[in-house]
């Protein structure tokens, strides 16, 4: 008698929210169901020798924790803004009417924010209280605190849109761990390179999620369909956004050591088991073979052993730099234009600026999107595109 066919992944098809307005209009967003095995076992199948349940190693996860994120960063900010009290300790506030809400001056900031000094206070990123004082969660505060309306909106709608496909796809614990972690790093390495100004923003938290995109799909290589232009695709978005911290007033350090981080984590918090350990696990018996597959690709392990190191390694170097008070632009003399290259058109000086006529709105302090409608555009469009491309156009095939 002729054998049945062996059991498939059962997928489902579903449309991509934006296809319509992309290129083509036909890109696909394909999920494996969270239920794939028919919990009736076989007829004929030995008792015992059948593993049922969800497939959980490709579940939906519902976001809940980004949408925290956003709703703590937003709170933060309104009581930096309590505690700010611009009518009491400052005259021409912006918005008046909001009473103590109310904003600093635009020539101190023209973001729309609080002062400098209440941003100190709430838990701002200066690197003398850490080397000093030893006050190491400043490096986690201050990526919770943000300057101005501008900045927090530029960074929680980014956050949003590539945050919550993240968790969806991945959970939250491995998610929220790459979210601070990533903030972590890009604090860590703002302070060794950026010494006489405050920095605050959850920017290098962003970056990292952007670097373990990139990441997942270079450790999960061999599940994804049109890799090659999701990959291409994704290190333009990155590039591009990189490119915007070479303009002055940009903590583009906090970028890179989030982007850093974020890109080793996601080899280790993303990594995916392979189709064809999937299908194995998930057959019933009269289907499985003989030959049992690991888990997870040799090149998996490989890169989730040296990232592991890697992280560790630079982590504590890190710490162990900033607290005796290393200024590591005296070991890399060219690593300050990482941050901001001079032109004609304006100075790399980090000294804090004073109100004059060739400078008549200065920013006291280093915020990471002054120029938030572009890098929020570009970070928004891009991440939908890949996502609505690669995101999960899953080859069927084990491998």
């Amino acid at each position: 008698m002729p054998k049945d066919p062996p059991p498939e992944l059962q997928i489902r098809v579903l449309p991509s929210p934006s296809s319509s307005r992309r290129i083509g209009g036909g890109s696909k967003v394909v999920h494996p169901l969270e239920a794939v095995v028919d919990p009736r076992p076989p007829s004929g199948a030995a008792p015992g020798g059948i593993e049922y349940g969800e497939l959980r190693h490709l579940k939906r996860w519902w976001p809940w924790l980004v949408p925290t994120f956003v709703v703590v960063n937003t709170v933060m900010f309104i009581i930096t803004m309590y505690v700010n009290d611009c009518p009491k300790n400052s005259v021409s506030c912006v918005a008046g009417f909001l009473g103590r809400f109310s904003f600093q001056p635009l020539k101190e900031n023209p973001l729309l924010g609080p002062s400098s000094s209440t941003l100190q206070k709430m838990g701002a990123l200066q690197v003398s209280r850490v080397a000093d004082k030893h006050q190491v969660w400043l490096l986690i505060t201050c990526i919770w605190l943000h300057g101005g309306v501008f900045h927090l909106l530029a960074n929680m709608l980014s956050l949003l849109v590539i945050g919550i496909r993240l968790e969806q796809e991945f959970g939250f614990a491995r998610i929220g761990l790459l979210y601070i972690i990533s903030g972590f790093g890009g604090s860590l390495m703002s302070a060794l390179f950026i010494q006489s100004n405050i920095s605050v923003g959850a920017s290098g938290a962003l970056f990292g999620l952007l670097g373990g995109m990139l990441s997942e799909l270079i450790t999960n290589w061999t599940m994804y369909a049109n890799k090659a232009a999701a990959f291409i695709t994704l290190l333009l978005i990155i590039a591009l956004n990189l490119a915007v911290g070479i303009l002055p007033h940009v903590d583009n350090f906090a970028h890179i050591g989030g982007f850093l981080s974020g890109f080793f984590l996601g080899f280790v918090f993303l990594i995916r088991p392979h189709f064809g350990w999937v299908n194995q696990r998930y057959a019933t018996s009269r289907y499985s073979t003989n030959s049992a597959q690991s888990k997870f690709k040799m090149y998996q392990c490989i890169l989730w052993l040296v990232s592991l190191i890697i992280l560790i390694a630079g982590f504590t170097l890190g710490m162990v730099m900033l607290l005796r008070g290393v200024d590591a632009n005296d070991h890399c003399s060219w690593c300050h234009y990482l941050s901001c290259v001079p032109t004609s058109s304006w100075s790399c000086n980090t000294e804090p600026a004073s109100c004059t006529a060739r400078n008549p709105i200065p920013f006291f302090l280093l915020l990471a999107h002054p120029l938030f409608p572009f890098q929020f555009a570009s970070m928004c469009i891009g991440c939908d595109t890949i996502w609505s491309v690669w995101c999960r156009q899953v080859r069927l095939a084990a491998n």
